[in-house]
């Protein structure tokens, strides 16, 4: 009798451990790895820093509710000399997009739209969709044909909508470009709204729902946010999930006094050398380099325009790994989270990956001939962010740096790193 009496304690003694705020002095023997091996990481980091490859970086990782790794490396700016520090901000890039399924599953679960909805319910300008149906010689789009299906809000998640994006070398991308698209990130003084309508008016690569192709279906659907809502993208992430989960360094646009904090964004321009981008690098994506700050702050991009911190963004993810729940705040139900973190769509054509709702997720570990857990999910952003989410492990990651383009391979050594360090 005692003993069951002293599981039963021990059981909900975790229960409550996974659900604590992260804290500096959190001990690293309740989180179940190896101090020695864990200090790999630091090695990693340095070494990549000392290549030249990356100018600096913050890696978190929290198992069980409670920190057991966050440090910062190397420079925030080189040319100044300027540390780098744990609560630096980063460019989040395709990391929004995890955000912007949270906020639209916020309103799914209020009742206002079903997921098998067709945006065009919402969205008229999306009622009468065009899809490539021949190319030319130069593989752009020479001829078109009515979609015979509508795009459903599910397709704009999972990235099945037939929308791309005007970097992605395909047949739609001259119109893309030709038409005025933009990827996401710019100090023009543009409107997601004007985007979107915009954006309406370009071809499909293919029948919603029939296929993958990664695109701007998330700022499609962080517009659909702000006409259910009422309210723009930026004020709406603020009032529902930045302030619910104490996120203040999160940000469409930074406010004066965090521009500091704000790292500079590099490019890598040869064999152990970095440059400052100036914003015209190939694939550079973004027509500002000191975005988030600067001119224009009008464009809310629900597929790449948040800033955050590690910090900041270990809490939202650590939401998601308590079934939408952090510290008294229930921004999701578990069940939705559950929808979400299932695997819907073939997205890398061989079953080792599948998109859910807003995550890439490993369905099969073995194939992915690294380690990992079966049902983790993640994402990355373009200027060398990630992060990722493992339920069996009830671990989450973060790893934030800012170069592109990169060859650095830093993100999948931080995977490993993390993983060899489990008892």
């Amino acid at each position: 009798m005692r003993k069951a009496i002293l599981v039963t304690a021990l059981l909900l003694l975790a229960a409550n451990t996974a659900r604590a705020q992260f804290a500096d002095s959190d001990p690293l023997d309740s989180t179940g790895f190896v101090p020695e091996r864990l200090g790999r990481i630091d090695a990693v980091i340095n070494a990549e820093i000392a290549s030249g490859k990356i100018p600096g970086a913050v890696a978190l990782v929290a198992r069980n509710g409670q920190l057991a790794y966050f440090k910062s490396f190397g420079f925030a700016d080189i040319d100044a000399q300027t540390p780098m520090q744990k609560d630096n901000i980063f460019r989040l890039a395709s990391m929004t997009k995890a955000i912007t399924s949270v906020g639209a599953m916020i309103l799914y679960e209020r009742g206002l739209f079903q997921l098998n909805d067709p945006v065009s319910k919402y969205i008229p300008e999306f009622a009468d969709m065009q899809v490539v149906s021949e190319v030319d010689a130069n593989g752009d789009v020479s001829a078109t044909a009515p979609a015979t299906v509508q795009i459903k809000i599910v397709d704009l998640f999972t990235h099945s909508s037939g929308i791309s994006y005007p970097f992605a070398s395909n047949s739609v991308q001259k119109s893309y470009v030709d038409a005025g698209i933009i990827d996401g990130m710019t100090s023009r003084d543009i409107t997601l709204e004007a985007q979107m309508k915009l954006l309406s008016t370009q071809p499909l690569l293919f029948e919603p729902g029939s296929d993958y192709v990664y695109g701007l279906g998330l700022d499609l659907l962080g517009y659909l946010i702000e006409v259910i809502s009422g309210k723009p993208l930026d004020q709406f992430f603020t009032e529902e999930i930045f302030t619910p989960l104490n996120m203040l360094d999160s940000h469409f646009y930074l406010p004066k006094s965090s521009t500091d904090r704000l790292v500079t964004l590099y490019a890598e321009a040869g064999q152990e050398r970095l440059t400052v981008s100036r914003g015209h690098e190939s694939n550079i994506i973004l027509d500002n380099p000191r975005y988030p700050a600067g001119d224009g702050q009008s464009y809310f991009s629900g597929g790449a325009g948040v800033s955050s911190t590690a910090y900041d963004y270990a809490r939202f993810i650590q939401m998601l790994l308590n079934n939408g729940e952090l510290d008294g705040s229930q921004i999701l139900s578990r069940k939705s989270v559950e929808l979400m973190q299932s695997a819907r769509i073939d997205s890398d054509g061989d079953q080792i990956t599948d998109f859910g709702l807003g995550f890439e997720i490993i369905v099969d570990p073995a194939k992915t001939g690294e380690l990992g857990s079966i049902g983790s999910y993640s994402w990355s952003g373009a200027f060398l962010t990630s992060y990722w989410i493992d339920p069996s492990e009830n671990l989450i990651a973060v790893f934030m740096s800012q170069v592109r383009p990169s060859q650095s391979d830093i993100r999948a050594k931080f995977n490993t790193m993390v993983y060899q360090a489990l008892e």
